[in-house]
């Protein structure tokens, strides 16, 4: 116990390192009331938009009761996507997607990827959460801690001293990184406690999934050190080497990744989806009323009873319109979401041999804002904006009052995110990666 004491005070000795400590607390803390704000807006729009519809729907009656399809003209109906206090960890996606969606009963295409307007210089930086601090800023502390583990012992000469005295060579130098790591899991201990009183985290599952992918990660990074220190050269070679690795690893391999994902699986389709619905839509202005009642029955044959009313202006034939945008964008719309789940899985197969982009990817998973999570809530959404059609469409073309609709039932609703993780797919990347290190260093240790 003694001997682990020494060799912790060795470690915290130099004012460089208490400094290093100190930093990294602060961003964790700032990055966490970050993550707070974040989840404070979200929280507040969802009780916003609560409010907002009974006063809307209220209002919109009031104006417009003998017109109900000029009532659902401005309507929106809220549809939520849940929020998970992980978010404020791991914001992901949600930093660009909104948690609420407000939809009307109009072409969906056009509302689709609608979002808040938001500072571009913002979103070019990106928030800064706890996860960023963690993937990001935890390795340069273990580059910090370890560079010099050997090194220093052979400049200030008493490496010679260590060989005699120490049982085992590699033994004194896996109890120095040992110390060393311990020392980082408190300080992640500690972080991840803030976390969860200033985010109000539910101490499950997932949390102790993100505390436990953490440690890996730290593992990993020192296995990398420990296969740089194993060279047994400078400390100034090694402070070089070990942040050229991170700087590959963390800036470079995911930089090229999403130029090889975005090269290999181009979306025009998001170009041409947009003119497609626009155009399916606007361009019935000028087309034959007929014809576009007939495609819009071709859709929904369930309506064809209403019949072909083409004199003068009417809702059958405007929601028509409305439906054919949908529909005449739906080859590109679907080869659109096809590149999107292509780019998705590729880069998560890339991942998985790259533990920094294998550890954002699972911490978003289970925060629930990953961009598979994003892709599943926007079809969620879609069936959503098919129900409410197949809800009033009915009611619009019989010229019903828009006080025969019972308004209190469309309260807003909510779309429940799935952030289970696979225990194999969530640990097995950082173990192989981990292992993989210590299996090349076995080598390098008969230069000690």
């Amino acid at each position: 116990m003694r001997f682990y004491k020494l060799l912790f005070q060795q470690c915290v000795r130099s004012k460089e390192v208490w400094i290093s400590l100190l930093l990294l607390i602060l961003l964790g803390v700032v990055a966490i009331i970050i993550g707070n704000k974040h989840l404070k807006k979200q929280q507040d729009a969802i009780a916003e938009v609560k409010t907002y519809q009974e006063e809307h729907f209220d209002r919109q009656v009031s104006l417009h009761n003998d017109d109900l399809g000029l009532l659902l003209y401005y309507a929106n109906f809220a549809y939520i996507n849940t929020l998970n206090p992980l978010a404020g960890v791991s914001i992901g996606q949600s930093d660009v997607h909104p948690t609420v969606k407000r939809i009307t009963i109009k072409t969906f295409e056009a509302q689709k990827y609608d979002t808040d307007l938001i500072n571009p210089m913002n979103l070019q930086s990106g928030n800064l959460d706890l996860s960023f601090v963690l993937i990001y800023l935890f390795p340069l502390l273990v580059i910090v801690l370890s560079f010099n583990v050997i090194s220093e012992e052979t400049e200030t000469g008493t490496w010679r001293l260590v060989a005699i005295q120490a049982k085992s060579k590699i033994g004194f130098i896996i109890s120095k990184l040992l110390v060393r790591m311990l020392l980082l899991c408190i300080l992640l201990l500690l972080l991840f406690l803030i976390a969860k009183i200033i985010l109000d985290l539910p101490l499950g599952s997932n949390l102790l999934w993100m505390l436990g992918l953490s440690i890996l990660y730290i593992f990993f990074w020192f296995t990398v050190s420990f296969f740089i220190i194993t060279f047994k050269k400078s400390s100034g070679f090694n402070a070089l080497l070990l942040l050229s690795v991170w700087l590959v690893l963390i800036i470079l391999v995911p930089a090229g990744t999403n130029a090889y994902v975005t090269a290999k699986y181009p979306v025009p389709e998001a170009l041409s989806t947009a003119i497609a619905q626009r155009d399916g839509y606007h361009v019935k202005w000028d087309t034959d009323k007929r014809a576009t009642i007939e495609k819009f029955y071709q859709h929904y044959p369930q309506f064809k009873k209403y019949g072909y009313p083409t004199d003068g202006f009417n809702w059958l034939w405007y929601y028509a319109m409305q439906q054919m945008g949908d529909d005449d964008s739906k080859k590109d719309k679907d080869a659109f979401n096809e590149k999107i789940q292509l780019r998705e899985q590729t880069s998560s197969r890339i991942a998985s041999i790259v533990p920094n982009m294998h550890v954002q990817l699972a911490f978003n998973q289970l925060a629930g804002t990953s961009m598979n999570q994003q892709i599943e809530y926007l079809n969620a959404t879609d069936s959503f904006h098919e129900k409410l059609r197949l809800f009033f469409y009915p009611k619009v073309f019989e010229g019903k009052y828009a006080n025969t609709v019972d308004w209190k039932r469309f309260v807003p609703e909510y779309h429940t995110t799935k952030t289970s993780l696979h225990p194999v797919k969530g640990i097995v990347p950082l173990i192989i990666a981990s292992i993989l290190m210590i299996l090349i260093s076995v080598p390098m240790t008969k230069r000690l």
